[in-house]
């Protein structure tokens, strides 16, 4: 099979050789000996109880592989690790999701997982930031916090025995997402990384890299943490004064400048540019992309031309054989 010879663009052959390349840089861990395709034999030196795991399978006393991917060991257990595979979640994965169902007490969001995701009302800050028991009147008032098809950034809080996900939004940096993209990629594009947020301060927008393959491009937010405030001391006429200035407030946020817009629409398309290559997403990489295409006069439909595609490409290569040339 590794002889097939395929008909493939400019573009295929370009993605076929990535994900080629991620095989074999892969394969070099201390963990793994060899990348395999479907009915690769998988060489287990004779050894005697070998357990076989997921992607393996015995076949005319030969161990072979059922999926392509990456050979792991662990002890007598011989499996194989997919390249591409649906998001698995870790306790404390950064995660975006869309609410799909409002229930009692709880929203159920969908997170590119294979079960849906749960975040309880006790699970998340109140709109008045006070920390207190939820009550029926907050059971009531669910829909004016997050509603059907709201998109909302949450973190992976635990598992229950039944395999649902549960989720908290207990920061002010959690919660619903609004005036930008959402962007669905590949899982594994993302690395997991100490800080998932980034604000592109020279753009005026928000960038949220989901551990999911969820990714969020937005107008800029102030972060501002009620549980850092002395709430004993706001006196009712700042409430009150609140309340009748939420309108005006309203009306300036429902309004996005277009040259925020355009950049938003522009890093949109550099991660489009970069998923559809399989290059792995980060925001340096993305800052690049988008430079690029500025430094090209390019509009941003422009971007998602087969040439733009290509001069990516060659880009990219050329960053990643400078450490070895250099070497």
């Amino acid at each position: 099979m590794r002889g097939l010879q395929l008909s493939l663009d400019k573009g295929q052959k370009l993605r076929f050789e990535r994900a080629f390349e991620v095989l074999e840089s892969l394969s070099s861990k201390s963990n793994s000996d060899a990348s395999v395709i479907v009915a690769d034999d998988i060489s287990v030196n004779n050894e005697d109880a070998i357990l076989k795991g997921h992607g393996t399978a015995e076949m005319n006393d030969r161990l072979v592989a059922t999926l392509c991917g990456v050979v792991e060991r662990v002890n007598k257990l011989v499996y194989v690790r997919p390249l591409r595979a649906r998001y698995k979640p870790e306790i404390g994965d950064i995660i975006i999701g869309r609410v799909i169902e409002v229930a009692p007490k709880r929203w159920k969001l969908e997170i590119n997982f294979s079960q849906d995701a749960v975040l309880m009302l006790s699970s998340m800050n109140l709109p008045d930031g006070i920390q207190r028991r939820r009550t029926a009147v907050d059971e009531l008032n669910m829909r004016s916090i997050f509603e059907e098809n709201d998109v909302i950034c949450a973190e992976v809080r635990g598992f229950q025995h039944d395999g649902c996900l549960h989720l908290q939004a207990r920061s002010q940096k959690y919660g619903k997402l609004k005036r930008g993209q959402l962007l669905t990629i590949p899982p594994y594009l993302v690395k997991k990384r100490k800080q998932h947020f980034h604000h592109l301060d020279q753009y005026g927008i928000d960038l949220i890299l989901g551990c999911n393959g969820f990714v969020w491009v937005g107008e800029h937010v102030e972060v501002r943490d009620d549980m850092t405030e002395d709430l004993s001391d706001k006196s009712e006429q700042q409430k009150v004064k609140s309340w009748n200035t939420m309108g005006d407030e309203e009306v300036q946020e429902a309004y996005t400048p277009p040259d925020t817009r355009q950049n938003i629409c522009r890093s949109a398309n550099a991660i489009r540019v970069l998923s559809t290559l399989g290059f792995t997403i980060t925001v340096e990489i993305i800052t690049e992309i988008v430079e690029l295409s500025r430094s090209m006069d390019l509009d941003v439909h422009e971007m998602l031309g087969a040439e733009f595609y290509v001069i990516v490409a060659e880009k990219e290569a050329e960053r990643r054989s400078l450490p070895t040339k250099r070497r």
